[in-house]
């Protein structure tokens, strides 16, 4: 092994020399160069080998060369680069190709040597990098896409990232984004065709010597590439994702008319679908002259775009009458309203068509969640109190088991003030399951802290306690400790926790609550601190060493403590502990003892 590392050694004193002859280094750097590639030769020769290693020495050899480059900029030397850097750039490439073929499942580490040699354009080295790392990871779409796209946009070789989707459809043959790139590619390669043949015809050379099909042209290979991949692939979404790809070349409008009558034919009880063709509407080219170009005409083509996108969505409800349907009717509607425009009249015929739809949609039953709240946002926004009232209680007639819509009801009623607001908390409760309530409750308690006396509140949280899960009741349980301090101190705090202290189960964060509010007291008391260290640890002191170390630090630092105790709080923790967690608490312990933490 140390005739190979000297000998690797003695094939840098070349690059090494020069660097001291051209006075971009000196001989005492030199000498630590090569102290420092020793010991990283001796690290990557040995027989156990680690990645860390090779990583360490290929990152020390790219930070030599960007140290040669700023010394380069500042004496302003040019010269000598096949000597010194081409030579570490080679030595590099060595070590790359060594931990590819030792750690081949290491994706990131293939990737650094491409970017490597990226970044020194060696476009041949890449190749066979790209050829090598599909041979071994053909199942990942993803690095397919990469290398066919190095091949058309750095390579600018359309054949060969051809010839790499067609090979990568086979591992593939149902992967959307493969489809979609290679469509896109092939369009690409039409245009890029299109302009070589413009650029022909603008110089006036002969163009009988040179082949450029009509067919290739007229985007010929990326209908065939779309035709196979609707028929693989179905769904309204891929066949609009392909379409919108489409859309960004100018020359492919016959295609674009191709597949959009495709997805009507072929998905025309799809939502998606519906929702494009009406928004196309949009998109078409005004009617009107093009010198009438007043606000007033723009605003009066813009609404008679929206009518017609308007009627599209009216047919589809007709004739799709579902949730997913409306819902992009609805979102249309909203997106409309919210844009902006000074043209009075289009406002409020967009607020109004808004409105309808939402009423339609609900009287329809067929109004999600989201679009609800949504809704009633925008009624409130709009002042129409008494609708958004209204709207708010019919709208878990139809979904009574769904806890969102209750909650969403119940926020309105409160922000509105409503008498309604105690009957309507009792109604959700007796309606759901228990596992579904605890964001009911908490939001019952917050309102009455400042709608109700403190005993009906207290009353609240006991029934809370009684009425959730054992899981939300430790929730419940943080949240009224929290109240009593803030209503009535550390006396109330207190009553609480003694009350609460024996109903399991608990959490880790009600105790160390309990711990701040009597260490926040005027005379904190060790004692009481004591009992609640006690009484945590009796429920998580085989799960949790922090609760050890803080009652160490209490009895360390406490006016009252006991720093005798701390041997015994120390062997109860190595007894009680499981696992990791002793390793962790002896570390923590050990950092302690000397301070560091």
């Amino acid at each position: 092994m140390a005739e190979i590392i000297e000998q690797h050694i003695e094939d840098r004193l070349p690059e090494l020399l020069q660097l001291e002859r051209v006075g971009l280094f000196t001989r005492k750097e030199i000498k630590s160069v090569i102290k420092k590639a020793s010991a990283l030769e001796y690290k990557v020769q040995r027989r156990a080998l680690f990645k860390e290693d090779f990583i360490n020495y290929i990152q020390y050899e790219i930070n030599l060369l960007e140290l040669i480059k700023k010394r380069r900029a500042r004496t302003r030397y040019v010269f000598k680069k096949e000597e010194i850097e081409f030579s570490i750039v080679h030595r590099i490439q060595n070590l790359f190709r060594r931990a590819t073929a030792k750690w081949k499942e290491d994706v990131q580490l293939w990737l650094s040597h491409i970017a490597f040699c990226k970044k020194w354009n060696n476009k041949t080295q890449i190749s066979k990098i790209f050829s090598s790392l599909l041979a071994i990871h053909p199942n990942k779409p993803a690095l397919w896409i990469m290398a066919a796209k190095w091949e058309m946009e750095d390579c600018l070789s359309s054949e060969s990232a051809r010839h790499l989707f067609l090979r990568a459809l086979r591992f593939h043959p149902e992967s959307p984004k493969l489809y979609q790139e290679y469509f896109r590619m092939e369009l690409m390669h039409a245009e890029k065709q299109r302009k070589e043949k413009q650029e022909f015809e603008q110089a006036k050379m002969d163009l009988d010597e040179l082949d450029f099909p009509e067919e290739i042209l007229n985007g010929g290979l990326a209908r065939i590439v779309y035709k196979e991949a609707v028929s693989k692939i179905k769904g309204a979404e891929f066949h609009l994702s392909l379409l919108s790809i489409a859309k960004l070349f100018t020359f492919a409008r016959d295609l674009q008319q191709e597949m959009y009558d495709h997805l009507q034919v072929l998905h025309a009880g799809d939502p998606l679908t519906w929702d494009f063709v009406a928004r196309r509407e949009l998109e078409l080219e005004s009617q009107l002259p093009g010198e009438l170009a007043s606000k007033q005409r723009k605003a009066e083509e813009v609404a008679r775009r929206e009518e017609r996108c308007c009627a599209v969505y009216e047919e589809a409800v007709s004739s799709l009458a579902t949730e997913a349907m409306w819902k992009c009717y609805v979102t249309f509607c909203l997106e409309r309203f919210n844009r902006k425009t000074n043209n009075k009249k289009l406002r409020e015929k967009r607020q109004e068509r808004a409105m309808d739809v939402f009423k339609r949609a609900h009287e329809a039953r067929l109004l999600s969640e989201d679009l609800y709240q949504q809704w009633l946002e925008l009624l409130l926004g709009l002042g129409l109190t008494e609708v958004a009232l209204g709207a708010a209680l019919a709208m878990t007639d139809c979904c009574p088991d769904s806890a969102a819509r209750w909650q969403l009801q119940l926020q309105v009623l409160i922000r509105l003030e409503s008498s309604e607001v105690d009957e309507r908390f009792e109604a959700a409760i007796q309606h759901l399951r228990a596992k579904d309530c605890l964001p009911l409750w908490s939001l019952w308690v917050e309102w009455s802290e400042g709608a109700h006396s403190e005993a009906d509140t207290e009353a609240l949280f006991q029934k809370s306690l009684l009425a959730t899960v054992p899981a939300d009741s430790v929730i419940m349980k943080e949240k009224y400790l929290d109240w009593a301090y803030r209503t009535g101190g550390h006396k109330k705090a207190k009553k609480v926790f003694i009350s609460l202290r024996e109903n399991r189960p608990f959490s880790v964060q009600f105790f160390k609550r309990m711990i701040q509010i009597e260490k926040e007291q005027e005379t904190c008391k060790m004692l009481n601190l004591r009992e609640y260290y006690e009484r945590a640890l009796r429920e998580f002191g085989s799960v949790n060493s922090d609760l050890w170390l803080d009652y160490i630090k209490e009895e360390l630092n406490h006016p009252c403590g006991k720093p005798e105790n701390c041997g015994q709080i120390h062997w109860r923790a190595m007894k009680m502990l499981q696992g990791e967690l002793v390793e962790e608490f002896v570390a923590k312990y050990t950092l302690l003892q000397i301070g560091q933490l």
